[in-house]
């Protein structure tokens, strides 16, 4: 083969390539955004507010309330709740369909090195996802949000901590206790880790949630080529001084 083929061949092996990836890159990725973490919650929480310096974390006993106003919800940098459900779609493939809301109240009460009590009630009818379409399917079907405006969670076992954890220590427990969503309760144990940081107390975590455990149908459309028969509820909350 001359030079002249060779430098054919390897510029024709380049576009494929480049066609390839660019079928993967637009069609196929999944661009939703990342699961929450402590590590990102607590670092958008130092650089979009004005907590204590490291080492001068807040008295933790009495009650914290849920802050809406630290950080902002168009870039996940504040409290929101929501949930992680994977799809695949025509024309693009298998995808995490991401809803969250900012709209989010609760509080918690610590006493001495005890989480006495705890609960949480969010607005669904403001979950948003990157699809109007998907959004006002939700109101309808699944989580049908237009039945059911509201999920919560309360804590029905008090945690114990052991010792009052230091600023910026980053901690697990389990809180156990009654999730209602679509208009089920059930008992549930939900994985949470925490950190204070400053004079905010950080909590994120996330629980598998089975549809049919809470009577939820799974959505249909034309768009939509098959939707796993579970999702996942995730929290991102920054709690602040009552």
């Amino acid at each position: 083969m001359n030079t002249k083929r060779w430098i054919a061949a390897i510029v024709a092996v380049g576009v494929v390539a480049v066609g390839v990836f660019g079928v993967w890159y637009f069609v196929f990725r999944d661009d939703s955004p990342p699961a929450v973490s402590i590590d990102r919650a607590s670092g958008a929480l130092g650089a979009t507010s004005d907590t204590a310096t490291a080492g001068e974390g807040a008295e933790v006993d009495g009650t914290w309330t849920v802050d809406t106003t630290l950080g902002s919800f168009s870039d996940f940098t504040s409290s929101f709740a929501g949930f992680r459900v994977q799809e695949e779609l025509v024309g693009v493939g298998a995808k995490t369909a991401v809803g969250r809301t900012p709209d989010v109240t609760g509080s918690l009460a610590i006493s001495g090195t005890t989480i006495t009590d705890a609960s949480v009630e969010v607005d669904m009818t403001t979950l948003t996802t990157d699809d109007g379409r998907r959004d006002n399917a939700i109101r309808q079907q699944a989580i049908e949000t237009a039945r059911f405006p509201t999920a919560s969670f309360e804590l029905t076992t008090p945690i114990e901590l052991g010792s009052i954890p230091a600023d910026g220590e980053e901690i697990t427990v389990d809180a156990v206790g009654d999730l209602t969503l679509h208009g089920v309760t059930k008992a549930v144990t939900i994985p949470l880790t925490a950190k204070l940081q400053g004079d905010v107390i950080v909590v994120v975590g996330s629980l598998d949630i089975p549809f049919g455990d809470y009577s939820i149908d799974r959505p249909s459309a034309a768009a939509v080529l098959s939707v796993e028969d579970r999702g996942e509820m995730e929290v991102q909350l920054f709690f602040t001084k009552a």
